[in-house]
């Protein structure tokens, strides 16, 4: 599998800056924040899956712009693998004919732009020899974090989270985990605020590390704009022996 970082930013405000979003391979994305304005229609066209954590907009800005710019490029639907509940929100509030049009219907039922499978916590997708899995995870609204394994490693991405003993659980069960990719929003003087919008700082992050019992390379993302270096400075003084990394844009991973 091969996964390329198109947006990994917790906002905007630069030109390196674009909020989450990855491409697997040529034909899956996790999430489609606004990393996806990286891509080129050709590339765009491909896209069959997107797998999407949480319902937030730095996570879903650029779908309805996708299905918009190449759905009648494509022979079928393209599908968004969501849980039910985060399905609901995104067709109640995003695909409604209010804020956009609903592409489930266009051109119409049986042959749309867009069709909507849900996913359960702990169900396996399986496209060809990959191997999708639904992870938990605790934010502000319904959320789940993703594994992507092709049988010989794997690469789990929490999406946005605070503490969460259940993820751990399941992470640790991996035997073979090869990267994590794990949020980091806030600085330690933000601490307050993480906490309320469920999200991690650097102590809490060094609080859930102490719970992992396998030995990942961790990228860290989601960190706030003009708040990364110092975020990344904390994060070195308290868990630096596990040489955790600043998630970059366009950063590949094979495995």
């Amino acid at each position: 599998m091969k996964v390329r970082i198109l947006g990994c930013s917790g906002g905007i405000g630069g030109r390196h800056l674009r909020t989450t979003s990855m491409l697997v391979d040529h034909d899956i994305l996790i999430d489609a924040g606004t990393g996806v304005g990286e891509l080129e229609i050709a590339e765009l066209a491909l896209i069959d899956h997107v797998f999407i954590t949480h319902s937030h907009l730095d996570h879903i800005a650029f779908l309805p712009f996708i299905l918009d710019a190449v759905g009648d490029l494509r022979a079928k639907p393209l599908t968004m693998y969501a849980t039910q509940a985060t399905q609901d929100l995104i067709r109640t509030h995003i695909f409604n004919w209010s804020i956009w049009p609903d592409f489930s219907e266009i051109p119409n039922a049986n042959n749309p732009y867009l069709r909507f499978r849900a996913i359960r916590l702990g169900e396996h997708v399986m496209l060809g020899e990959r191997r999708i899995t639904a992870l938990p995870a605790t934010h502000t609204v319904p959320a789940v974090g993703y594994r992507l394994d092709n049988g010989r490693a794997s690469l789990v991405f929490t999406g946005d989270t605070t503490t969460n003993d259940d993820f751990w659980r399941e992470l640790n069960k991996i035997t073979d985990l090869r990267y994590l990719i794990i949020e980091t929003a806030f600085s330690n003087s933000d601490r307050q605020l993480a906490v309320v919008s469920k999200h991690l700082c650097p102590s809490m992050l060094d609080e859930e590390l102490q719970k992992l019992q396998r030995n990942p390379e961790i990228f860290i993302t989601h960190l706030k704009p003009g708040r990364g270096e110092i975020t990344m400075q904390e994060i070195q003084e308290s868990i630096g022996k596990r040489k955790p990394r600043m998630l970059q844009n366009n950063q590949v991973f094979e495995f």
